[in-house]
């Protein structure tokens, strides 16, 4: 009797995660990944800024749940299965050793991404796992059940079509089961050729991604970053603090790209026009700025406004809001105008800039929205629709805030997913 054909769709994080799970779990199966791309595991290598931020080290699954906008729920109740800690243990038993930064992200000691992807390839290879890119499936036919003294008790299984005119390889297959790793689609039509399944898809739009502030005065200052600041849409409630980056465009760091997915939805339906407010000094409110601008001009009076910062701003970021303000240069703090005060006061706690349009980065985007989670066993992540047919990682309607979220939900999903694509069939 031929081996089980198992056929993992996207060789990416979540891709290999499945494949090498699946082959575990039935060692006698073909097991065999396409990925459409000329090269498997991109966005591993580009992530981190080339370092690869594989997990993060929040062990507590309550407590890690939290750092995803959709789907926390939903991934918590698979955490037991497979979490961060597993996912240490699994890359130190293949040699990999891991470090924790001050922030909590989890990278590889050597700080280089290809020893995230040496890692995964090598293990697939041990496995026998089948490798072949630029293969696109265009379309997914699941089959009918076969009947039959010689029919296996299970679905015969699907036939992938592939994209035409790329080589001079096969149009199709036929595999037993699939699973489906693509990674997210910016569009909903780009899921055209997934089955249906029994709960619409969610509506995909970019999650992690920075602000576009034409006109915006301190686009000079690109490269300046503070240590924290607390970013919100005017209007709304969504708001998160962490380090800001000015850049030649507008605004990126991480409160930003944290504003950005837990207001992914709200930013989409603005069409990505809004008014930013952001106060540098997140630890002081209005009224505290404004006596701890005043106890330091009572003890600082003969010094120039200009070189003496109270609030611990970068030099040219507070030079940038004293020239807003109107302070002229050679002024003193004990010659300063109240209404001047006032103005360098709302630039520090209340800057407001017209958001008009994003940015987003290989190792940066993420799609929220994609498969319905309720379309698909909550153990097992197999189709309600269609036995035998699997998802894992970005493709579904599940993603994190950065910080190495993202990768753990594909290694959590992955792991589950595969396990389960290469279990025993049900009867």
């Amino acid at each position: 009797m031929s081996s089980r054909q198992l056929a993992v769709i996207g060789g990416g994080a979540a891709g290999f995660f499945g494949a090498i799970a699946a082959a575990e779990a039935d060692p006698t199966a073909t097991v065999t990944i396409y990925e459409k791309g000329r090269q498997v595991l991109q966005k591993v290598r580009v992530s981190g800024g080339g370092r690869c931020n594989v997990t993060h080290a929040c062990f507590d699954h309550k407590k890690l749940a939290t750092h995803y906008p959709r789907g926390d729920r939903w991934l918590r109740s698979l955490l037991p299965q497979f979490d961060a800690a597993g996912t240490v243990q699994w890359f130190e038993r293949r040699g990999v050793a891991l470090k924790t930064e001050a922030d909590g992200r989890m990278f590889p000691t050597t700080d280089s991404s290809e020893t995230i992807i040496d890692c995964l390839l090598t293990t697939a290879r041990k496995l026998g796992i089948q490798i072949k890119t630029s293969c696109g499936v265009e379309r997914l036919e699941a089959l009918a059940d076969s009947d039959g003294p010689d029919a296996p008790a299970h679905r015969s299984g699907y036939v992938l079509h592939f994209l035409t005119g790329r080589d001079d390889g096969p149009t199709h297959t036929q595999v037993d089961r699939v699973l489906i790793a693509t990674g997210g689609y910016p569009q909903a039509p780009s899921y055209g050729w997934i089955p249906s399944q029994t709960e619409p898809l969610q509506r995909p739009v970019p999650s992690l991604f920075t602000f576009n502030t034409p006109g915006n005065p301190l686009l000079s200052l690109a490269g300046v970053s503070v240590p924290m600041a607390r970013v919100q849409v005017v209007g709304t409630k969504q708001q998160q603090s962490g380090p800001l980056l000015i850049t030649h465009w507008g605004f990126s760091g991480p409160a930003v790209l944290k504003l950005s997915a837990w207001a992914a939805r709200d930013l989409a339906n603005c069409d990505y026009r809004f008014t930013l407010r952001i106060n540098w000094v997140p630890d002081k409110n209005e009224d505290q700025l404004r006596e701890a601008l005043g106890t330091f001009r009572q003890l600082h009076a003969r010094k120039l406004v200009t070189s003496q910062n109270p609030v611990g701003l970068p030099a040219r970021l507070w030079d940038a809001f004293c020239a807003e303000a109107g302070v002229t240069e050679g002024l003193r703090w004990a010659d300063l105008p109240g209404k001047a005060q006032n103005r360098l006061i709302e630039r520090i706690g209340n800057s407001q800039f017209a958001v008009a349009g994003k940015s987003t980065f290989k190792d940066e985007f993420v799609t929220c929205g994609g498969i319905a989670l309720g379309a698909l066993n909550p153990q097992t992540l197999e189709s309600v629709a269609h036995p035998g047919l699997f998802f894992a990682g970005e493709v579904l309607d599940v993603d994190g805030i950065t910080g190495g979220f993202n990768f753990q939900n594909a290694w959590t999903t992955g792991y589950v997913a595969g396990k389960h694509l290469g279990g025993h069939w049900s009867s």
